[in-house]
């Protein structure tokens, strides 16, 4: 399931559409593939019956009409939520999606994974491997595997105990000096970094212990120049609208 080269693009649809449409919505992905995105990113993490859904945050208020933690709710509860309206009228009625819904989407159209695993606080080693296992379920006999990726080392250990085939990434948000060791530790193939954090040095670096490089959230021209004058590996965006992908 797993492939030995490097089979995803240099451009990501950052939680679908970047902010065109409700993050981490169906609706999102369909208009990001409207754009020509191949890839996108989104974040999962387990309801209270333990179904893998997409939403960013721990809390339901800024992306849905519900309150309180998702991660205490069944999913039969999320899926009747309104994850559209907080966007615009014009996605009112958008539903979370669950993991899924949006395999099957990806799968049907030839579309890429980035799944960002994004436990509740103190779940993340059982979110890791919950997520991994649907993950090899869903994309069981497919040309490439979702990249599997998190903040969390928790989720990412429990990932590779479950489903060690799957590829994995190692989210950073500020500079670590044990992530070389961290990433190599967790069977990680790639280093996602806030894109800020790359220079030559560490990228150089990163190469030599023979992991991919990809920057987050990337919306300027000048700074997409700079990571690609580098040599990044993928650049994940919200500006769907102003990347035309490769």
């Amino acid at each position: 399931m797993s492939n030995p080269s490097w089979p995803y693009p240099r451009w990501i649809a950052h939680r679908g559409a970047g902010k065109l449409a409700p993050e981490n919505t169906l609706a999102a992905f369909r208009l990001g593939a409207r754009y020509g995105y191949r890839m996108f990113e989104c974040d999962v993490k387990l309801s209270g019956d333990e179904i893998p859904f997409l939403m960013h945050d721990a809390e339901l208020e800024r992306t849905t009409d519900g309150k309180g933690h998702g991660g205490d709710l069944d999913w039969q509860a999320l899926a009747q939520l309104d994850a559209g309206s907080w966007h615009s009228r014009l996605y009112a009625g958008e539903p979370l999606p669950h993991l899924a819904n949006i395999a099957r989407f990806c799968l049907r159209n030839k579309l890429l994974l980035n799944i960002e695993i994004k436990p509740t606080p103190g779940l993340g080693r059982r979110t890791g491997e919950v997520v991994a296992q649907h993950a090899a379920r869903l994309w069981h006999g497919a040309a490439t595997a979702p990249l599997l990726t998190s903040f969390d080392t928790e989720a990412l250990a429990g990932a590779q105990a479950a489903q060690p085939e799957l590829p994995r990434g190692l989210l950073l948000h500020e500079a670590d000096p044990r992530w070389l060791a961290s990433a190599q530790s967790l069977g990680c193939v790639a280093i996602v970094c806030n894109h800020t954090l790359w220079n030559q040095d560490n990228l150089m670096q990163a190469r030599a212990a023979q992991f991919k490089c990809l920057g987050y959230t990337v919306n300027d021209g000048s700074a997409a120049q700079r990571l690609l004058e580098l040599g990044i590996d993928a650049i994940i965006t919200d500006r769907v609208d102003l990347f035309a992908p490769d």
